[in-house]
């Protein structure tokens, strides 16, 4: 024997049956339970109190979290961007610094070669005219000696610029260069001047 179906068979002692397969259960007959008049006023009242219990809660512990959230995000920011303006600042100075000292070890190195050559050449110019042939050999020993001093010179501001360039580099990153970078830099410097 088939089982009843419990969709269409009613519970035992209800006489529901309406004729042609349909069966009338008499929880039938109710609307649905929001839809219901009589339910209406307390499902406002609930509706009221969930929505400001809701409220309450978002007003007094949510939002008040973001808003501390949102604001220790805008002032770190606002330090960060400050900090870093900073900083810029600073290196641009150190740089204009940087560039101002070799432009002043430049001229210091004309200087020097400058009046290196005067003095050379005034000395010279007196003795050409005691003893022609013994100044030309001498002449030839000045402009060496005159060389070798403007090489010295030179490299004394290559080191000077090397060591300070390097200083400011560890300075502002925390790192100190490599001798190949500060090296090519250098030469790019020198080659540029």
């Amino acid at each position: 024997m088939a089982q009843p179906n419990p969709l269409t068979t009613p519970p035992p002692g209800t006489d529901t049956y309406a004729g042609k397969g349909e069966i009338l259960h008499p929880a039938a007959k109710h609307a649905f339970p929001p839809f219901e008049s009589h339910t209406f006023l307390a499902q406002l009242i609930w509706l009221a109190l969930a929505f400001g219990a809701l409220y309450y809660l978002m007003a007094k512990v949510a939002l008040p979290r973001i808003q501390g959230i949102l604001h220790d995000r805008a002032t770190r920011l606002s330090s960060d961007l400050d900090e870093a303006q900073r900083m810029k600042a600073e290196a641009d100075e150190a740089g204009a610094a940087y560039e101002k000292s070799l432009r002043d070890a430049q001229g210091k190195a004309r200087e020097i070669a400058q009046t290196t050559r005067n003095d050379l050449a005034a000395a010279a110019e007196t003795k050409r005219k005691s003893l022609e042939a013994e100044l030309n050999a001498k002449l030839a020993a000045s402009e060496a000696t005159l060389k070798g001093r403007t090489e010295e010179a030179m490299g004394n501001v290559r080191t000077i610029a090397g060591e300070t360039a390097a200083a400011i580099v560890e300075r502002l990153t925390g790192q100190a260069p490599d001798k190949a970078s500060l090296d090519r830099a250098l030469d790019r410097t020198a080659t540029a001047h």
